[in-house]
């Protein structure tokens, strides 16, 4: 174990530099291969899996994927300062690491990559950031202008600094999951994107860190995006025109959810498709419910009846 590590009695090893969790993947490698016959060509299989802490049962699925694939875990966290444009909204994302720690126990997770902001951007505002192009300033995008631009400079980082051979990402954010798997074909990075499928309460909400900030009314209300999603799904083979309205159509009535967006994008592209579309799409919709910006998607089919 590096000198930049910390050890928990039950749980992961705590890192907080990039040369510790450089030092700590190469020694956990070297100790594997030494265990047992690796996984990867190369040596043992690093999985990894970033995140920005608040840590719930998606998050949970992803790193329980990471372990069926991969002989070493690596989690980290770290509520990236660059995706937020809002400094107020900065302020009031939930930051819990003992609590994300004690989450991660029983999950077999090796390693925690817990940077502080100046560690992984020692001189500020860094003057060199990837960007998205077209498709990461559409949808969120446009909502949040800059933040794909920030998500994508701090994932290239993490995965330079943990060098895994897997990194996983969740369906749920499919804008995201788009344009981290763009990012790594085009600058040729050695790793490959796992894409894991949304994780869903008994109730169909999408999990995710916003939804604790809903109240009991709110949250009820917010039900509204799954049910536009199953309601698009069952009218795909009808047409793009079809699987609007019929998206739409769950809204009458609801005057607790704001739509942001609803649209259909191509997989492939996810820029929106033409009217006259067929073959595999995405659906997205994105609405504040309570004062709560929630975002959904699903998978279709268009086609033709």
């Amino acid at each position: 174990m590096s000198d930049h590590a910390a050890v928990r009695p039950s749980g992961p090893v705590v890192v907080e530099t990039v040369a510790g969790i450089r030092a700590e993947v190469a020694g956990l490698r070297e100790a594997r291969r030494t265990e047992a016959p690796p996984r990867g060509d190369t040596g043992p299989a690093v999985a990894f899996v970033p995140t920005m802490g608040a840590l719930h049962d998606g998050h949970l699925e992803l790193v329980d994927r990471a372990r069926e694939l991969a002989d070493i875990v690596v989690v980290s966290i770290f509520v990236n300062p660059l995706q937020f444009s809002d400094p107020a909204d900065l302020e009031r994302y939930p930051r819990d690491l003992e609590g994300d720690l004690a989450c991660l126990e029983g999950h077999g997770v090796d390693l925690v990559f817990a940077p502080e902001a100046a560690e992984l951007y020692p001189d500020g505002d860094p003057a060199t950031r990837v960007t998205g192009g077209r498709a990461a300033q559409l949808f969120e995008g446009r909502s949040r202008p800059g933040h794909f631009d920030g998500m994508l400079t701090v994932v290239a980082k993490l995965l330079h600094a943990v060098g895994p051979d897997v990194v996983l990402f969740g369906q749920k954010d499919a804008q995201q999951v788009f344009l981290v798997s763009r990012m790594v074909a085009d600058l040729t990075m050695p790793v490959r994107v796992e894409v894991v499928p949304t994780v869903r309460d008994a109730d169909g909400l999408a999990l995710s860190s916003r939804n604790r900030f809903l109240d009991p009314e709110a949250r009820r209300a917010a039900l509204a995006l799954p049910a536009m999603l199953e309601a698009a799904e069952s009218a795909a083979d009808r047409g793009i025109d079809a699987v609007l309205a019929a998206a739409q159509s769950v809204l009458m009535g609801q005057d607790d959810v704001d739509l942001d967006y609803l649209a259909v994008v191509d997989p492939r592209t996810f820029l929106p498709v033409d009217d006259d579309y067929t073959g595999r799409a995405t659906v997205l919709v994105a609405a504040r419910v309570g004062g709560v910006r929630l975002i959904d998607n699903e998978p279709i089919y268009l086609g033709h009846a």
